[in-house]
């Protein structure tokens, strides 16, 4: 049954029909929010995740768009804003993996479409929310980071400068929006069981079960999406109305 907590506000999460974003999106549905889950390619998932929510007595509907088409972007923010009046929690979630290159072997094409995923679109999706945000007397914008902006490891340029830029968006954009009544913060995963995670771990580690990896993890498993969602339902609701600018890890401390 849905909480009261978040009851009246509308979230739109991007990349919200699988993985980390599914769990957002029903997270923020548990705790009373309608939702507007975005996605890319895969629409059978969206719609499996909007009927989830729906049977959790929230309104949702999904729409499809690349974030990184600023005009795509800017059809789907007006079509949400149409359908629900207003959007007042920006989850920027929708990400890509890099390939694993050294800097020197890097396709400047792969640079330039991770950093615009990860960094360009969540600027453009902000400057598009902000005008409904403001009409609302909270606003929340929640950028999903990695923790790989912690050590920068080699062969990982694309995606470590792309949440790189992301982060600094994110502490910017809460400096200036403070006075509106408007919380800017970051939540940084580590390796989660995600179709990402389990792709990521096969290509470096050869791994197929992410759970053969639970015993050497912190709290002997794997990081689960509702262990980053949790996370962002905490910086959207009334208990975290004092947050901004804020980083939060979601790594157990250390994997």
């Amino acid at each position: 049954m849905a909480q009261a907590g978040l009851a009246g506000r509308v979230a739109l999460v991007t990349g919200g029909g699988r993985g980390i974003g599914r769990a957002i999106a029903l997270a923020l549905a548990e705790d009373g929010a309608d939702v507007a889950v975005n996605y890319r390619r895969d629409d059978a998932a969206a719609k499996e995740t909007v009927a989830a929510i729906e049977k959790l007595g929230r309104r949702a509907r999904a729409y499809g768009a690349a974030v990184d088409d600023a005009d795509e972007a800017q059809r789907m923010v007006e079509a949400v804003v149409a359908d629900f009046g207003f959007v007042d929690i920006l989850v920027n979630n929708a990400g890509i993996a890099s390939r694993g290159q050294s800097v020197e072997k890097t396709d400047p094409a792969e640079l330039e479409r991770v950093v615009r995923v990860h960094a360009l679109a969540p600027h453009r999706l902000c400057q598009l929310v902000l005008p409904s945000m403001k009409t609302r007397p909270r606003g929340d914008v929640v950028m999903i980071s990695s923790v790989a902006t912690l050590h920068h490891a080699a062969g990982g340029a694309p995606y470590n400068m792309g949440k790189a830029a992301m982060e600094a968006l994110a502490f910017t954009l809460a400096k200036e929006v403070k006075k509106r009544g408007i919380r800017v913060n970051v939540v940084a995963p580590g390796l989660v069981e995600t179709e990402m995670g389990r792709r990521l771990m096969k290509a470096t580690a050869g791994v197929d079960d992410l759970r053969q990896l639970d015993a050497a993890m912190p709290f002997g498993r794997v990081c689960q999406p509702e262990d980053v969602a949790n996370a962002v339902r905490w910086l959207v609701s009334e208990r975290a109305s004092y947050v901004t600018g804020e980083k939060i890890n979601v790594y157990g401390g250390g994997q």
